[in-house]
């Protein structure tokens, strides 16, 4: 009963030790869920302070928003109310200006009426006066003109009739010289070779074929050629040969190196004449430096300016008295300082200016005046001492010498001068009457250049044709004329040849 007992009240004891346990946990369960309880009613209250926080703020920012929304559209409508008031201010213009061009267009079609008016009423007095002119002339229109036309051609007459007139005097003011002229003829007859020597250049054809190319179709290839050049080219029966002649010897050399240059090529044609040239004037120019610096070089001259050295380079295409001026002014400075070493001058002045003595002659026919006055205003301009600047300018008499310098340069240069065989004076002026032809021509407005030919009988012009129109030209030939007439001394007569050209180039790509 014992064991039975116990373990009845073990049974039972374990039985209430579970109820305990199950209850305990129950209790503590609830116990739990109700701390649960209240940890998720305080989340949810302070979830709700901010909820109602976040919706103060949304409300405030709306209401922020809102307003500004109000105050940018209060902003619009006050500039489409400007917008608006403009566009009424520029509508009332438009109506006035419409109103004002409305009445400008009337004004004016009443004022053309009127000159229609006005026209025909004068054509109505014009024509009556035409008549009643006729009437008092008892001449028609025709009449007139053919009246007109008669005057003329006697005013033509009479100039003629002066001109004829004019040489009839001037002959007979040379009638009481004709010995002297016939003289005069005989020895120009024979100093035409000797002057063809230095006035004219043999060019040699590898066939007489070629005088045809260098003609070319109706004459163009050698016109083009001289037009290039200012040279005469004379093409005759002589076999093997050509002449160019001319009086300036830098272009009778540009003309001969250029004509070389074309028979080399064998392509003849005006626009490859132009492009040779050209190319021939530049490799010329760039020799003349190199003969100025040759010549600077043999007599011991040092220290020359560049441009002054073209200058004197220039020289060799020129001649005085017959010899050709490089040579003489070398001639001279080579004299002019073995003489100042004889008698103590100062070796190195002497030499420099009688280098320089006729660097005048290099410009002389671009520069009025004398030669030594030209060469002493050269030197200036480069800076020269000044004591060879007076031997300069001394050197022909013309200014009394002042230094032992200027008395030997000047010594010098008649020694070379008078040697025997030296002096050729009638090439001497013929160049120099040529030079002054074409100066005098090269004066007038619109000549672009000129060039004397045929011993001075002619003068080639060629007008700038943007400047000279056709009626221009008639008028600038006269003037030409009557100028070369009243400031140069000539015999025979002057043929005036004037050129206007116009050229059109384009380049197709």
């Amino acid at each position: 009963m014992d064991t039975i007992q116990i373990i009845v009240a073990l049974l039972l004891s374990g039985f209430i030790g579970a109820l305990v346990g199950y209850f305990a946990k129950k209790i503590a369960k609830r116990d739990q869920t109700e701390a649960q309880a209240k940890e998720a009613e305080k989340l949810l209250s302070e979830a709700n302070s901010k909820a109602k926080e976040i919706l103060l703020d949304a409300r405030n920012e709306a209401l922020k928003t809102l307003e500004q929304h109000k105050v940018d559209e209060e902003k619009k409508r006050q500039q489409l109310d400007k917008i608006e008031a403009r566009m009424l201010d520029r509508e009332e213009s438009l109506e006035k200006k419409i109103q004002s061009a409305d009445q400008l267009r009337t004004e004016l079609e009443q004022k053309v009426v009127k000159v229609k008016e006005l026209r025909e009423e004068a054509e109505k007095k014009l024509e009556e006066q035409k008549k009643e002119l006729e009437k008092v002339a008892s001449l028609t229109r025709d009449e007139a003109k053919e009246l007109l036309m008669h005057e003329v051609e006697q005013a033509s007459r009479q100039d003629l009739a002066e001109q004829i007139k004019k040489a009839e005097e001037s002959l007979k003011k040379e009638a009481k010289s004709k010995a002297t002229f016939i003289i005069a003829d005989a020895i120009q007859r024979y100093a035409a070779e000797v002057a063809t020597e230095y006035t004219a250049t043999v060019v040699a054809l590898p066939s007489d074929d070629l005088k045809g190319r260098i003609i070319g179709k109706e004459g163009r290839n050698v016109m083009a050629f001289e037009q290039a050049t200012g040279i005469d080219v004379i093409i005759d029966d002589t076999p093997g040969s050509i002449v160019i002649s001319g009086f300036d010897l830098v272009r009778r050399y540009i003309a001969k190196i250029s004509l070389e240059k074309l028979l080399l090529d064998g392509r003849i044609h005006p626009a490859r004449i132009e492009e040779v040239v050209t190319k021939t004037q530049e490799e010329v120019n760039v020799m003349i430096k190199d003969l100025g610096d040759k010549a600077a070089y043999e007599t011991g001259v040092a220290g020359l300016p560049v441009n002054l050295i073209k200058l004197l380079g220039r020289l060799k295409f020129r001649t005085s008295h017959g010899q050709n001026v490089l040579k003489h002014s070398m001639e001279v400075a080579y004299l002019a300082a073995n003489l100042a070493a004889e008698v103590g001058a100062d070796v190195e002045t002497c030499k420099r200016a009688g280098l320089l003595h006729d660097i005048g002659k290099s410009t002389d026919h671009e520069i009025q005046g004398h030669h030594a006055v030209i060469g002493r205003d050269i030197l200036k301009k480069f800076n020269i001492a000044e004591e060879v600047i007076h031997c300069v300018e001394s050197h022909e008499g013309d200014i009394e010498p002042r230094t032992p310098e200027a008395m030997v340069v000047a010594a010098a240069n008649m020694i070379a001068v008078a040697r025997p065989g030296a002096t050729k004076q009638n090439l001497e002026g013929f160049v120099k009457r040529m030079e002054e032809l074409e100066h005098t021509v090269n004066g007038f407005q619109g000549v672009e250049k000129t060039y004397a030919v045929q011993a001075g009988s002619e003068v080639r012009i060629f007008v700038r044709p943007d400047q000279v129109d056709d009626y221009a030209a008639a008028k600038l030939t006269h003037d030409i004329a009557r100028k070369i007439e009243k400031d140069l001394q000539y015999a025979g007569q002057i043929k005036i040849h004037l050129l206007r050209e116009t050229r059109a180039e384009d380049i197709a790509k």
